[in-house]
């Protein structure tokens, strides 16, 4: 068995969604994890009195990166109840850390920056050829610890 400093990328991403149906449960929201089968959202978290309910993706690192990698279907995918929780388990060492982002936002952030990155040339002058990968960063942590974005 690995240690846990190597978890592999499947029991990092549950991790994740736990981590965050715990954090969501200790903040009196109600989080349900979803069935494997349940395209593109990983949890269901409704207020107190269900009166409003969010859909959730979680995207894990192992480590502490502020970048997590997508697919192109991240630039399609948005609505005004539609979030991402990027989820930094950061080695095992301390606490995870967790920045929660609007789709729209992820949306226009993976959009732009994949176009940016289309349209410079690569390390030897190349033109860089087309992916599904997508990449969505926060380095300035802007989105850390906003739990209060998914206005519940």
């Amino acid at each position: 068995m690995k240690n846990s400093k190597e978890l592999s990328s499947l029991l990092s991403g549950v991790a994740g969604e736990y981590y965050v149906a715990a954090e969501l449960s200790k903040r009196g929201y109600l989080a349900s994890i979803t069935l494997r089968n349940t395209k593109g959202v990983d949890i269901l978290c409704s207020n107190g009195d269900t009166s409003k309910t969010v859909a959730i993706q979680v995207k894990t690192n192992r480590r502490s990166s502020r970048e997590w990698i997508l697919n192109n279907k991240a630039e399609k995918d948005s609505s005004d109840n539609f979030f991402y929780v990027f989820v930094n388990l950061n080695d095992n060492v301390k606490s995870p850390d967790y920045f929660i982002v609007p789709s729209k936002f992820v949306s226009e952030f993976v959009t732009h920056s994949h176009q940016d990155w289309l349209d410079r040339p690569g390390a030897k002058g190349q033109k860089h050829n087309d992916s599904t990968m997508r990449k969505f960063a926060d380095k300035d942590e802007v989105y850390l610890n906003k739990w209060e974005i998914l206005d519940l």
